[in-house]
């Protein structure tokens, strides 16, 4: 690992432990409160190595940045002195593993969806679908998912770049706080995603360059970077405003799949017999005609 890698790396793990300590209270923790003099919100270092059952010495130095060498066991006691969820969880052994030099492991992406995928998407003819990668690139749609997603094929910021990419439209097109009903939280969640594939893919200059660009040019986006919150992608409710069928609640499940690293393949379905089932529906007969686009009222 170069010694900007491990730099990198260090300035991670610093901001990830000492950001889940500062939102942890002692009552929150258990722990006694003795003076009401305390200069953090969160929990002291020494608190932590106290819950986590290592010596403050060592826990400085894992804070530092230096998780090099850490024992499952020791990770694991870390994760439960912290409260840290799944993702978080994971995204410590992540780290972890990218700080030592023997658990390095190259993370191969894979670059194009293959025929196979595509034909199970073409075969969706029901329920929107699409392909997308880690850094949130739609790689390939059916024809309702393009539809569903029409305010980002044709946004301007794809006209002379591809591919369409979702956390440029969110945080880079004025047009995505129209789409997006809840956008706060469409926008917390795209960069807890985000953050969490820099843990399991730290050399991925791609992912290095869009994180780099959103940063700069979207404070919206640098003040969530900030937080270093992680979050895992895999089902929920997705709640549009589509500018020809209106609002949309969209449950949706998030897959891998398996036989292409990186990829994932999402799709929404709703209820039958729900407005958002029949709005699809109207969608659907749209996109399969290349008619007349209908409005909401209709």
């Amino acid at each position: 690992m170069a010694n900007r890698d491990k730099k990198g790396v260090a300035a991670e793990v610093r901001e990830f432990l000492s950001t889940r300590r500062a939102r942890i209270t002692p009552d929150q923790a258990g722990l006694p409160v003795y003076g009401g003099n305390r200069r953090v919100a969160g929990l002291r270092r020494e608190e932590v190595a106290l819950l986590a059952g290592m010596s403050v010495d060592y826990y400085v130095r894992l804070e530092r940045g230096n998780l090099s060498g850490a024992s499952d066991s020791v990770l694991e006691s870390l994760a439960h002195a912290l409260q840290l969820d799944e993702a978080e969880r994971t995204h410590l052994y992540d780290l972890a593993r990218a700080a030592t030099p023997s658990g390095r492991r190259a993370t191969v992406t894979a670059s194009r969806v293959r025929p196979t995928i595509l034909r199970l998407l073409d075969s969706m003819t029901d329920v929107p679908a699409y392909v997308r990668n880690a850094r949130f690139d739609i790689l390939a749609a059916n024809t309702l998912g393009r539809a569903l997603y029409a305010p980002l094929f044709d946004s301007p910021l794809f006209a002379q770049r591809g591919p369409v990419n979702s956390a440029r439209f969110l945080f880079l097109d004025p047009a995505s706080k129209d789409f997006w009903v809840d956008w706060d939280k469409g926008a917390d969640d795209s960069v807890a995603f985000l953050r969490t594939e820099t843990g399991r893919a730290p050399h991925d200059k791609a992912l290095t360059d869009l994180i780099g660009e959103l940063t700069a040019r979207s404070d919206d986006f640098a003040h969530r970077w900030a937080r270093h919150d992680v979050k895992f992608h895999r089902s929920g409710v997705k709640k549009l405003h589509h500018p020809l069928v209106g609002d949309l609640a969209l449950p949706y499940e998030a897959m891998d799949l398996a036989s292409d690293p990186g990829l994932r393949l999402n799709f929404y379905t709703p209820e039958p017999d729900t407005p958002a089932r029949e709005a699809l529906g109207l969608l659907a007969a749209w996109a399969g005609t290349g008619s007349a686009a209908p409005t909401a009222n209709d």
